[in-house]
């Protein structure tokens, strides 16, 4: 089996565009899975959620999916609030409708943060900079889930760490947002050091599961310009070079 993981699509729909292009020349690809943070951001939201709607691909939710539907009630964050107002109600039903994880096989678990929270990175520990969470760490975050593959997002870092438990635990990096600063649950920042869209592609072998990074090119100028001209000079710099 062979599975293409995205996630952290943040409504770039040029990063998303190029990375599908890239997976489809690939070939060979089982499935395609989508890790949650879809859409909230300031470029194409619903563009990009029409792509991803027309996909044969399993997805899940993450925490802006989750944000982005609460601005229904009460106004969200900047990135949240903009996608809920430039999309439609059909796509935010369809967002409203994703599980927030999924067992894809019995040995192969997709989360967006950890299995209990979209709020947490699941290989990461917050400081300046983020560094690697210990072995004892992410087993514990993992919350006695044992499939020999767990896939993630969320901190938007790509990863492939080896478990004690023999478990491989993915991030599949971000294809839509290579910088950015938060706030939850203290304020950090992570950055990648170059623009270019990431995903990664796991393949069941003999020997066990085994990921390949990958990281694409694609016209991250133009969506800088984008996010530059919906007032967000901070995405515009975070897209352009991949540094906050």
């Amino acid at each position: 089996m062979r599975l293409a993981v995205i996630s952290d699509i943040h409504g770039n729909i040029r990063a998303l565009e190029a990375v599908l292009a890239h997976i489809q020349a690939l070939g060979d690809i089982d499935r395609l899975v989508v890790a949650g943070d879809l859409l909230s951001g300031p470029l194409e939201p619903s563009e990009t959620a029409h792509a991803l709607m027309g996909l044969d691909a399993a997805v899940i939710r993450g925490n802006h999916e989750r944000q982005l539907l609460a601005c229904a009630s009460a106004p969200g964050g900047e990135s949240d609030q903009y996608a809920f107002e430039h999309t439609t109600n059909v796509q935010r039903a369809w967002l409203a409708r994703l599980p927030a994880t999924l067992e894809l096989a019995p040995d192969v678990l997709v989360c967006h943060g950890t299995p209990e929270t979209d709020l947490v990175y699941l290989c990461e520990e917050l400081g300046t900079p983020v560094t690697l969470a210990t072995d004892e760490v992410i087993t514990a975050r993992l919350a006695g889930n044992r499939q020999g593959l767990v896939v993630s997002g969320h901190s938007h870092h790509p990863r492939t760490v080896r478990l004690s438990t023999g478990q491989l635990v993915v991030n599949a990096g971000s294809v839509g947002l290579q910088a950015f600063t938060a706030e939850h649950p203290r304020r950090h920042h992570v950055e990648n050091g170059s623009p270019h869209a990431r995903f990664v592609v796991c393949e069941r072998t003999p020997t066990g599961w085994q990921a390949e990074q990958h990281q694409v090119s694609y016209d991250w100028d133009a969506a800088s310009a984008v996010a530059a001209r919906h007032g967000r000079a901070d995405w515009a710099r975070w897209l352009r070079s991949g540094r906050v």
